[in-house]
């Protein structure tokens, strides 16, 4: 049955009508006062409504069946940051996440436990201090931040800040990142916590660990580079051991011009182990290949290959506990989690600028890594467009079937969205 809550309605408005902000000074002093009165502040405005419609779940795997979700919610985000001083700035930024009007919705992790009949929007309301961390550049090259802080490597597919969902996940931790050596850009993270998109409020919001991440980009020609990388990760509570793992990987990609158009090409290995406190002793492998044709006259199209592998022993596929996953593996979101058996998706996706709206189609064919086993297939469809320089709307659903011969237990599920966007 559907709850009514009783909302402001100037949380719509936030969405509707700019709101003044001091604007910052133009040029930052050099003392530590005028630091602080020169920064900038800006808000922003977040309102989305998402349907999901699960089939029915057997008996023999829930006591009740899923009712679908009605999710209607709205994030409004505000950031300071400071002027320069010797070398030295600030960020802050803060997010409240309310529920407008619609709730029927599962919020996960335990953030919603009256409400356990509805299939998942991971969305829970609450507030956040998304980042605050301190700025220091000794010069062009060199830059470190200590804090709380958004980081997001190469494409997110391994570390990432989950944008996509309104409470986002960000790291308590120091990074460095350097251009001293000519063409290249190299990057170094230590991690002591993650913040979760489910909040501070529940266990499953926030994870301990010793995370060490290293990335260096070359640029091998004007149009390519060359990515390695090392992710070591080291949960130190029990309940993300199995997530301790040690990734080393590379990563090409680049553009090239070609007739009337341009041919982005995409490529990436890596292998990846237990580490820390993991007991489940394996190795698993993963591959990406993607190559994109875009034309002069709006139309993108190409075809990918991703691969995530599984231990055929242990049984142990290949972990992203950090990625930014639902840029990965359908929108639908069913492979969150690797399957034991390993996920392989070969997928075509095709791009089209209309006026000022930006079309995007993208099927995907799931199937095992190890063995032949068939999982599912999804279409997924979007449509948006800004809407003058502050404002933004789209129109998002994913279509997911699953096969009848799947040895997993999935079932077919549809997701609608509509979000609006505002900036200030």
């Amino acid at each position: 049955m559907m709850r009514i809550h009783n909302v402001l309605p100037g949380m719509l408005l936030g969405l509707i009508l700019p709101l003044p902000i001091t604007a910052a000074a133009e040029e930052a002093g050099t003392d530590f006062a005028s630091a602080i009165t020169s920064g900038k502040a800006t808000i922003s405005g977040r309102y989305r409504y998402e349907h999901v419609a699960d089939d029915d779940v057997p008996d023999d795997i829930a006591d009740e069946p899923t009712d679908d979700a009605n999710a209607s919610t709205l994030r409004l985000r505000l950031n300071y940051r400071t002027g320069q001083w010797n070398g030295w700035s600030a960020f802050a930024e803060f997010d409240h996440v309310f529920h407008v009007l619609l709730d029927d919705f599962n919020s996960g992790a335990g953030t919603s436990p009256n409400r356990t009949e509805y299939s998942t929007v991971a969305d829970p309301e609450g507030s956040d201090l998304n980042q605050i961390y301190l700025d220091y550049s000794s010069s062009d090259d060199w830059k470190f931040r200590f804090g709380r802080q958004r980081i997001l490597l190469d494409n997110q597919r391994f570390i990432g800040g989950v944008g996509w969902r309104q409470n986002e996940q960000t790291y308590d931790a120091f990074t460095l990142n350097t251009k001293a050596i000519s063409k290249t850009v190299l990057s170094y993270s230590y991690l002591n916590q993650v913040r979760r998109i489910f909040g501070q409020t529940v266990p499953g919001g926030k994870a301990a660990l010793d995370g060490h991440l290293l990335n260096a980009r070359f640029s091998v020609s004007d149009g390519f580079s060359v990515t390695p990388y090392y992710y070591l990760l080291d949960y130190k509570d029990t309940a993300n051991f199995a997530n301790s793992t040690s990734t080393i990987g590379v990563r090409l990609a680049g553009s090239v011009d070609v007739g009337g158009g341009k041919v982005t090409l995409l490529g990436e290995f890596a292998s990846q182990s237990d580490a820390g406190d993991n007991s489940n002793n394996y190795d698993a492998d993963y591959l990406h290949l993607n190559a994109m044709f875009a034309m002069e006259n709006g139309l993108s199209f190409g075809l990918g290959f991703e691969s995530l592998g599984a231990d055929s022993l242990s049984g142990t596929a290949f972990r992203t506990p950090l990625a930014t996953l639902h840029a990965f593996n359908g929108w639908a979101d069913q492979f969150l989690a690797t399957p034991g058996l390993g996920l392989d998706d070969l997928y075509a996706t095709v791009k089209f600028t209309a006026g000022k709206w930006n079309l995007t189609g993208v099927y995907h064919d799931f199937s095992s890594e190890t063995g032949s086993s068939d999982y599912a297939t999804e279409f997924d469809l979007s449509a948006g467009r800004k809407l003058g320089e502050r404002y933004g709307v789209l129109f998002k659903g994913a279509f997911f079937s699953h096969d009848s011969s799947s040895p997993l237990e999935k079932f077919d599920t549809n997701k609608f969205w509509i979000m609006l966007t505002a900036s200030y």
